[in-house]
């Protein structure tokens, strides 16, 4: 009798320690998204008050601009559904929203074939390196 108890103890601190990790993971993984959120906007905020001609700005039409639009928003649903999702789903959606949002940020700085300000190099390193951090984090997560 006192085996069994024994072992249910032991059974249930383990599943109560890592159902812990996994909400430290998930509040872990939500506040990285929104720190990669915050800088995206703020280095947007940043190119519109430049006052340079050569700012690093693109001319966008409504149709660009919207599917700009519906790209950032699959970071900013990432906010919610990185607590939102079982672990699996959770999983593939941050590695393939990270790496997609790595590679975008990349790629960002080549877009007008010019140098971009300094500024927004800062900013696109430290966006870059932020989602490379989700990705890394999601792609050593294992669930016991």
């Amino acid at each position: 009798m006192d085996e069994q108890l024994s072992e249910l103890t032991t059974r249930s601190v383990k599943g109560t320690a890592n159902a812990t990790r996994v909400a430290d993971m998930r509040v872990k993984l939500s506040i990285l998204w929104v720190f990669a959120v915050l800088n995206y906007i703020y280095a947007d905020v940043f190119t519109a008050l430049d006052p340079s001609p050569n700012n690093g700005s693109v001319p966008m039409g409504h149709g660009m601009m919207l599917g700009v639009a519906a790209f950032m928003e699959t970071a900013i649903v990432m906010v919610a559904a990185t607590r939102l999702l079982k672990y699996q789903a959770n999983r593939w959606a941050n590695v393939v929203a990270g790496i997609i949002h790595t590679v975008a940020v990349i790629a960002s700085l080549f877009a007008t074939g010019k140098l971009p300000p300094s500024y927004y190099i800062f900013l696109a390193c430290v966006e870059g390196i932020t989602t490379s951090i989700i990705v890394w984090y999601e792609w050593r997560w294992k669930v016991s």
